[in-house]
């Protein structure tokens, strides 16, 4: 026990004092014929307590502490949180003789962490971010990792995905890597903080959607096979039996990698979800796979199969050719302008060369279009649905490839469908490019410079939606990958100028003009 320098009459006479000890401001207060001692600092925004209003409030609580600054009400007692959120920390006291004295020993560690991962589920809650972000410092204030706070909300947040795995957990290990290569601890909090800030938008409001919990013997074609049927229940069978066994993620991947390439799934997420979920459990640890391999479970069986609209089905036939593939040479020239089905049918004409020739001949020409992305349609009020296109999905074509290729560099045997699938990306963002724009002036003469400073930017990226902000750094790492993998790449220069550009133009992000006129549209011709 410390003392406080204070005597209950001195107490009682002033009713409150603030005195220093061990570089702590304590508020002790006399009230009522008790002495209670708590933190100066409101757990808020750190007003002065000791300016703020002492009763009853009508709260059932005999007293009562209120911060005049935004009303919060914390109990005297136990420093329990009536009205706000956080509480604030309460200290023991005792007497000798008349001597007041105050116990400052923290809690055990465990009970630290317990109380912050408690307050962030409560903050996740919400979206509240300055709690979500106070909750993480405390826990690194008492000894733990804050990547902690991340493993433990995807853990927790997990049911709430109502269709499994999201840009919240592909983003989370690029984030994490920005916080590993952090100059600082403020900025590595920063990056931690992202993916926590994203996943609590993305469940905002959401029920539970509990996953099944039946076990079965992993196997990989009846895993497909699951998939294929979008039988949920079946495939978290097999992947719980895997998870039974203590399979590691690695074991695994060649089948989740087959099943999100065995359609044009999700505008290319699926391929993304299975690269960026090993990467996850390998930032976090083996504990968040569990969490981690569900999520991408259900995204899998709940995957758009965009190969079956119209516009998309020459795809099959695609593949389907490929084993009578020609080898004639393919270069970036020769899938600029083309549309879906001819960008297909070209690709087939070369189908028995190298894949990275195709890759790049594809990757050349998807730099084309985005470097030429005819920024009115991003813009535009009165188009059709169908045609509401903008800088995000235009990037996918990257993040994709970058995928893709990881996935495929592993199991070549997918290298058909990967390369198919971006010349679909190609083929229909043919649509939305002005061929006449000069791109020339977002030249980028120095990558390795270019790209780290724009990564270094994402620390204060000043975005309001998760979703942008993830795409940002998405594309700028996956940019830096390929950069790393094949600094050679024939289409890396282009595709700097490209990125440059989607950096630096405008985004508009809310259409209510165009959301009315579409609506009005669409119910006019209602049946």
């Amino acid at each position: 026990m410390t003392p406080t320098g204070l005597t209950r009459g001195a107490l009682a006479k002033a009713g409150r004092k603030v005195v220093r000890l061990e570089g702590r401001q304590v508020l002790m207060i006399a009230h009522r014929d008790r002495v209670f001692a708590i933190a100066n600092r409101c757990p808020h925004e750190g007003y002065p307590l000791s300016e703020g209003t002492l009763g009853e409030g009508g709260l059932g609580q005999a007293c009562v502490v209120t911060c005049n600054w935004h009303n919060w009400k914390f109990d005297l007692a136990t420093g329990e949180a009536l009205v706000g959120f956080d509480p604030v920390r309460a200290y023991p006291v005792a007497f000798r003789g008349e001597e007041i004295l105050v116990d400052l020993a923290d809690p055990p560690a465990e009970a630290q962490k317990a109380r912050a991962l408690g307050g962030l589920d409560a903050a996740m809650d919400y979206d509240d971010a300055p709690r979500m972000a106070r909750e993480t410092a405390r826990l690194q204030r008492a000894g733990y990792d804050a990547r902690l706070a991340l493993a433990h909300a995807i853990e927790r947040r997990n049911a709430r995905l109502e269709n499994g795995m999201s840009h919240a957990h592909a983003a989370a290990p690029d984030w994490l890597a920005l916080a590993a290569r952090a100059p600082d601890e403020d900025l590595r909090l920063t990056a931690i903080l992202e993916p926590l800030g994203h996943l609590a938008w993305d469940t905002l409001g959401a029920g539970r959607f509990d996953y099944a919990t039946e076990i079965a013997d992993w196997d990989a074609e009846a895993f497909a096979r699951a998939i294929e049927a979008e039988d949920e229940p079946a495939a978290i069978a097999r992947v719980r039996g895997a998870l039974a066994a203590r399979a590691p993620y690695a074991a695994l991947r060649p089948a989740f990698a087959a099943a999100a390439l065995a359609h044009y799934n999700d505008f290319g997420h699926s391929a993304i979800y299975v690269l960026k979920a090993g990467q996850l459990i390998e930032a976090l640890g083996e504990e968040v796979a569990p969490a981690v391999q569900l999520a991408l479970t259900r995204s899998l069986v709940q995957a758009r199969r965009e190969d079956l609209i119209p516009e998309f089905r020459g795809y099959a036939g695609a593949v389907a050719a490929w084993a009578a593939a020609g080898a004639e040479p393919a270069g970036t020239g020769d899938f600029i302008g083309l549309s879906v089905d001819g960008a297909l049918k070209r690709l087939v004409r070369s189908g028995a060369r190298a894949p990275h020739e195709l890759f790049d001949a594809l990757m050349g020409a998807a730099a084309w279009n985005m470097a030429h992305f005819d920024l009115a349609r991003e813009r535009a009020t009165d188009n059709a649905i169908a045609d509401n296109v903008g800088w995000l999905d235009f990037t996918h074509a990257l993040t994709f490839a970058n995928a893709a290729r990881r996935l495929c560099e592993a199991e070549p045997a997918l290298w058909p469908r990967a390369l198919a699938q971006l010349a679909l990306f190609v083929g229909r963002n043919l649509a939305y490019v002005d061929a006449r724009f000069e791109p020339a002036p977002w030249r980028v003469e120095d990558l390795g410079g270019f790209l780290g400073r724009e990564i270094d930017a994402l620390y204060d990226h000043g975005i309001a939606e998760p979703i942008v902000a993830c795409h940002r750094l998405k594309v700028l790492i996956a940019l830096e990958d390929e950069a790393r993998a094949r600094p050679d790449a024939p289409w890396l220069a282009d595709m700097a100028v490209a990125v440059n550009r989607y950096l630096n133009s405008p985004m508009k992000r809310r259409h209510g003009l165009r959301t009315a006129r579409q609506a009005r549209d669409f119910v006019a011709r209602e049946a």
